[in-house]
């Protein structure tokens, strides 16, 4: 969700969804929004996960203290970063996360790198070799723009590209994931075994439900 509030926050959650994504790498959430959000997110039924602002220990774990289930990782490159990002989720021996965040839930956190070069491409291997990453997310518009093709997941250069990273990952027995705006391109996903599918963004959703509702009562008999 890029535009918080907890009750929009638990309205999406209560539609159905495995888990919520509070964007504060591209939202308008902050840190401080996160204790309300992850609460009504959770009383919901859903998972709140933090997409966080940078792969950075401070980010990843004030995300996790203050109520995320996991994290989502962007702009991670390689797989010695990819190793950094594990171990802020965790605490030691597995990890350097430091203890005392009063939100933190107390089962262990989703961590999930994402993957948006064709840098990132090449050290997926090696990345979900890592024990600490539980799975990757796609950012399909940053992987076009690293490809230099169109957003579109029919594309003859970025299908390839998601099949080479949704074979990585199924040979390594971990879920991927990609980024849609909508339920048709959610389910194309999700039929090519994409196990972690944002099916709706609440701002692009709102607009798209408003104009429809508009059109609807300008339509003449």
């Amino acid at each position: 969700m890029a535009a918080p509030g907890p009750v929009t926050a638990r309205l999406l959650a209560a539609g159905g969804l495995d888990y919520v994504v509070i964007d504060l790498q591209h939202g308008s959430a902050t840190e401080h929004d996160l204790p309300a959000l992850t609460s009504a997110i959770r009383l919901a039924g859903a998972a709140p996960v933090g997409r966080v602002r940078h792969a950075h220990p401070a980010d990843i774990g004030r995300a996790l203290d203050l109520g995320c289930d996991g994290v989502i990782v962007p702009n991670v490159e390689s797989a010695e970063q990819a190793a950094a990002v594990a171990g802020a989720c965790r605490f030691p021996p597995d990890g350097y996360r430091s203890a005392g965040g009063v939100f933190a839930p107390a089962a262990l956190p989703l961590c999930i790198v994402m993957v948006e070069s064709s840098h990132a491409m090449a050290e997926l291997p090696a990345t979900l070799a890592l024990p600490g990453v539980d799975g990757v997310y796609v950012g399909p518009r940053d992987l076009s723009y690293s490809l230099g093709c169109a957003l579109d997941p029919r594309d003859p250069v970025l299908r390839p590209a998601l099949e080479r990273i949704w074979a990585d990952c199924a040979a390594a027995g971990k879920p991927v994931g990609v980024h849609a705006t909508d339920g048709a391109t959610a389910r194309l996903y999700r039929e090519n075994g994409c196990r972690l599918v944002t099916v709706v963004a609440d701002a692009p959703a709102i607009s798209r439900a408003a104009a429809a509702e508009l059109a609807a009562a300008r339509a003449q008999d």
